[in-house]
């Protein structure tokens, strides 16, 4: 394949309980397969945020967020790590932001509400973290949930750029294209579930257009090679499927 890649949307782990993936009895993956697989597939950069482990209150945060650092310590460039930030502590989370700037750190996310103990990003402490990342020019990958909380956050906070993880099926694809199509602060990465339905990618890039599409699988959740032949399979442009699984991602992350 002469595309580069950069997947946006993957969890790595540096302990064995942060492992998603779940048949790793037949396909055991540890820190070196993880990169050796990225590589196998031409991916240059892979992004996200360590998320496995059932870590509860700030103290797990704090420990995934260390662990995601100690990773670019292994991988180097290639890892663009995401932080935790949680809405019963903003005061703590804002410090981590700043931890995060001073070190590098670029994205926020993916986070992933159920995984950590709450599920509203209506709430208010997590409004008031998002008034604290207005001006770091750092990107907020979030989970996809109650898509009206969503539109809502977007429409509120124009300033931060958001990634929602997952185009989903049935309603949740006409969702997702109506608040993009109001919100040119949110984008879309295609991990998860939603690119195994042929067209749907097509959708996407005639609503919204390409460049508001970002390459991701969910990686060890999902299969990496799947999901690149998922973009590859579409029926749109070369320039476009360059955009979506590279350009854009390198646009926003500044890679």
């Amino acid at each position: 394949m002469s595309f580069e890649v950069i997947d946006f949307h993957t969890h790595p782990f540096l302990k064995p309980n942060q492992q998603l993936g779940a048949f790793c009895e037949v396909t055991p993956i540890g820190v070196e397969e993880f990169a050796e697989d990225m590589a196998r597939e031409n991916v240059t950069h892979f992004c996200g945020s360590v998320i496995g482990g059932g870590v509860k209150g700030f103290d797990g945060m704090f420990d995934l967020n260390r662990d995601a650092l100690a990773l670019r310590k292994i991988y180097g460039d290639k890892y663009i790590p995401g932080f935790h930030v949680h809405p019963d502590y903003v005061e703590e989370s804002c410090k981590e932001i700043d931890y995060a700037v001073e070190n590098g750190v670029k994205l926020i996310g993916e986070l992933v509400p159920y995984a950590h103990g709450w599920s509203d990003y209506s709430c208010p402490g997590f409004s008031e973290i998002l008034d604290y990342l207005e001006g770091k020019d750092m990107v907020v990958s979030l989970h996809t949930m109650d898509q009206e909380q969503m539109e809502q956050m977007a429409l509120a906070h124009k300033n931060i750029t958001f990634v929602f993880a997952h185009p989903g099926e049935g309603a949740k694809v006409g969702k997702h294209i109506e608040i993009m199509k109001k919100c040119d602060n949110v984008y879309l990465d295609l991990s998860g579930t939603g690119l195994v339905r042929y067209g749907i990618l097509r959708k996407f890039v005639k609503e919204v257009g390409a460049e508001r599409i970002l390459f991701g699988t969910d990686y060890p959740i999902c299969n990496l090679k799947m999901y690149i032949a998922g973009v590859l399979g579409e029926k749109i442009t070369e320039d476009e499927k360059e955009l979506i699984l590279s350009k854009n991602a390198k646009r926003l992350l500044k890679i």
